[in-house]
């Protein structure tokens, strides 16, 4: 959410209206300014070992010499941290204790779970009809959670057939009266996308999306929706935020029992910044932002994921039925593709084998097994093409 405060807290969080997201009928709750953070004044170098002398607390006699460029900072919150903590992860931040990846990038990370019950609770009354598509198990979730705040219809469900389809838009027999549509854009576990969005055709027009493992991967017009929400972790920073994006006038309508902190014109009003945010996270949102806008944007970063996608599952459809993508070639995830083995016996010792490798995390979600290659924006073409080599050369051995 945005900010105009002139606070040194909020600063990630000021001027809502130089967002490109930003429309004069949406409120987004993330809303950034735009800022060069790559424009440091100096680097500081910090090695941790077991024999390195302890970072020592600065006195007052270092601050006044100008040997710091810290002050004391005496807010009521976000307060200090010790300064050894900082530094700390500082050192720790881009490889966590040789783990090969940062914290910020390990599982498990969190989402939007709770706009399953927001969405509900701010669109609708308890008696509220909804129509809800489900293609996997969040679309699923959401609706479950939507039952105890309205009362929704599963309009189509592609459960039967293993969550491996999108429907026929023509074909949906959609309420007239339904105050909203929902469908989950990306289904990271069954690797279902939709390519195109459906019409909401009740009488309000309002689609909600949750876009959280597809969001800022390719250009959305978000005029189409009355909603769209997405936790950050996926293509955009750290667990922790939650991107929410509201038509303006589909506030201030929240059921009495909606709680202060799912109440989006609360939010709205108080420019994000009701409660403390979580800022560090939000700065890594932003940064992220600078980094996509440098790419080209999003039209650059769609070609970038589709051809990643293309590579891979060139390589799944190329093998011959050693590899296999249940998911219909047409709504197939270009951000999470999840493959069997045709010999399920060699899985464990693929995920083994490609860890070796330094390829982690290639197992599938237990609900359905197999592996899964999530690879979003930040996945570069260089770890897929090394993943394709890999099954090649897997393949070649056990075929």
């Amino acid at each position: 959410m945005a900010t105009t405060t002139s606070s040194p807290h909020s600063l990630f969080l000021q001027n809502r209206n130089s967002h490109p997201l930003n429309k004069n009928n949406l409120a987004s709750f993330t809303n950034l300014k735009k800022i060069n953070f790559f424009n440091t004044k100096r680097a500081i170098s910090v090695t941790c070992s077991a024999a390195s002398a302890p970072t020592q607390d600065r006195t007052a006699a270092q601050i006044q010499s100008g040997q710091e460029d810290r002050v004391f900072n005496f807010a009521a919150g976000p307060a200090n941290l010790p300064e050894k903590v900082l530094l700390k992860a500082q050192s720790e931040l881009y490889n966590w204790r040789g783990s090969g990846m940062s914290v910020m990038e390990m599982s498990h990370r969190g989402g939007a779970t709770t706009q399953f019950a927001a969405v509900p609770l701010n669109l609708c009354t308890p008696n509220d009809p909804v129509d809800y598509i489900v293609t996997g198990s969040w679309g699923d979730k959401a609706f479950k959670e939507a039952q105890k705040f309205c009362n929704p219809q599963v309009i189509w469900s592609g459960k039967a057939e293993k969550y491996t389809k999108i429907p026929n838009f023509d074909a949906l027999e959609q309420n007239p009266d339904a105050k909203y549509l929902h469908i989950c854009a990306n289904e990271t576990i069954h690797g279902v996308e939709f390519k195109e969005y459906p019409s909401a055709k009740n009488s309000t027009g309002i689609l909600v999306a949750d876009m959280s493992s597809n969001f800022c991967s390719k250009p959305v017009d978000v005029t189409r929706f009355g909603v769209i929400y997405a936790g950050a972790q996926k293509n955009v920073g750290p667990s922790g935020v939650t991107i929410v994006i509201v038509r303006k006038d589909l506030l201030g309508n929240a059921q009495d029992k909606t709680p202060v902190m799912l109440d989006y014109k609360i939010h709205d009003e108080n420019n994000s910044l009701y409660n403390t945010p979580p800022c560090y996270c939000i700065y890594m949102c932003g940064l992220v932002f600078e980094y996509l806008l440098e790419l080209g944007g999003l039209n650059e970063v769609e070609k970038m994921n589709r051809k990643k996608a293309e590579l891979l599952n060139n390589v799944i459809d190329g093998s011959n039925g050693f590899y296999r993508c249940p998911v219909e070639k047409s709504v197939r995830s270009f951000m999470n593709v999840p493959f069997t083995l045709e010999k399920s016996d060699l899985e464990a010792e693929f995920v083994k084998e490609a860890a070796k490798e330094k390829m982690v995390q290639l197992k599938g979600h237990r609900s359905v097994g197999g592996m899964r290659a999530s690879i979003y924006n930040a996945m570069p073409l260089a770890g897929v093409e090394k993943l394709v080599a890999f099954m090649k050369d897997f393949q070649a051995k056990h075929a």
